[in-house]
């Protein structure tokens, strides 16, 4: 046997190849036979082989992949979530793992597209007919991988909505449709989640109570502020602008108006869960906070990630069709696509609009003696004021003695 310490390296050329022994070989293990023989080219089989439906076809396959992988991930996610005693917090390092190996893809999907936009329209319209009636709307891993996030079914447009006359002959994939609306979404369980928020409670730290007497405090300072001002016309600019903010947080401390608003769509989370989201986002720099922030930031790519990806195939599909022919699949084509861009497909929504509801970080509550104990304990079980004083009194005895 020789020395590990020894300087003599080994040869570039040695060892050989494991070939007689038992188990699967590389091909074998990822079933290449089947993987790299699935790409059908509609126009090879009609006699006028176009060569860029290859580059076509692999590339949906590929996203199709990715999509599984989403997929898997993500109910990975949604399961360590769905526990009836709450979330196990030592599983949240694992969480934001999972998280940000689901935004990676997407980036990676959000780049593939500028693959597809080497072929030129005339290249896609040698082949385009052959593709009648598909369509990327029948996609039903994308459509389970939006219902798994939290896509509603009254938040599509009228067209996404009719999935059943799509997959209507497929009941497999009906029954999976069925059950990704049922299932707890990721967004319902993060709601879950963060309406457990430590510190929310009226009888403890009370941080939408702090929170609501900062607002009122630094509008009554911009108002006197507004009131200085050298000329008229800058006294009604500033106090107009005092006044629309006042209103903005008027939107938000108020359960009706809240509650108005979600009828509307125009907000996602509950009241209780919009308040939790809030706090973390004053209190990220604590050591208490700091992971559900990450989380909750990438939810946010996730969100962003998508929509760029809506984005680039709009653009994408413009440049292949421009804005007037119908799609392969009966839609509108790119007059459908570009209405998937807006809000109404933004699952976190309220994430994004996080930052309306801001104050400068001289007006943010200070965190009590009280809170940082109750941010020592677990998620959604903070010390009660009662708790706090009995276990004062026994450091105090036991500090005595």
């Amino acid at each position: 046997m020789s020395c590990i310490y020894s300087n003599k390296s080994r040869d570039a050329q040695d060892g050989e190849q494991q070939v007689g022994e038992e188990g699967m070989i590389y091909g074998e293990y990822l079933m290449l036979d089947r993987v790299l023989s699935a790409q059908r080219m509609l126009s090879e089989q009609n006699g006028r082989a176009v060569h860029d439906e290859h580059l076509f076809i692999v590339t949906h396959q590929a996203y199709e992949l990715w999509f599984k992988q989403i997929i898997f991930e993500l109910d990975s996610v949604r399961a360590l979530f769905n526990s009836s005693k709450g979330l196990d917090e030592t599983l949240t390092l694992e969480i934001l793992k999972r998280l940000h190996r689901i935004v990676l893809i997407l980036k990676l999907l959000v780049d593939q597209v500028m693959i597809l936009e080497t072929m030129t329209p005339l290249d896609f319209m040698d082949f385009r007919n052959y593709l009648c009636p598909a369509s990327g709307f029948q996609s039903l891993q994308f459509r389970l991988l939006e219902n798994k996030l939290g896509m509603k079914q009254e938040q599509r447009v009228r067209f996404n909505q009719r999935y059943s006359a799509v997959f209507g002959d497929d009941p497999s994939a009906v029954d999976a449709i069925t059950r990704s609306e049922e299932e707890p979404s990721l967004a319902q369980l993060v709601q879950r989640w963060l309406e457990r928020t430590p510190g929310l409670e009226a009888e403890g730290f009370d941080f939408w109570g702090k929170y609501r007497q900062a607002v009122d405090q630094m509008l009554a300072q911009q108002h006197d502020a507004a009131m200085t001002a050298d000329t008229d016309l800058r006294r009604k600019f500033l106090l107009n602008d005092v006044a629309q903010r006042r209103e903005v947080f008027d939107s938000v401390f108020s359960p009706d108006t809240h509650e108005l608003l979600l009828q509307r769509g125009e907000r996602r989370f509950s009241y209780r869960a919009l308040q939790g989201a809030i706090m973390i986002t004053f209190y990220r720099d604590e050591p208490r906070f700091s992971q559900p922030h990450q989380l909750l930031t990438l939810l946010m790519d996730i969100d962003s990630l998508i929509t760029k990806w809506r984005y680039n195939h709009v653009i994408m599909v413009q440049r292949m069709i421009g804005s007037a022919q119908l799609g392969t699949g009966g839609s509108s084509g790119y007059q459908y696509l570009r209405s998937t861009l807006s809000d109404r497909y933004k699952v976190f929504l309220d994430l994004f609009n996080l930052s309306t509801f801001l104050i400068p970080r001289d007006y943010i509550p200070p965190l009590t003696s009280h809170m940082k104990i109750a941010l020592a304990g677990s998620w959604g079980q903070p010390l009660s004021e009662k708790q706090e004083d009995e276990s004062s009194l026994e450091r105090s005895v036991e500090a005595s003695i």
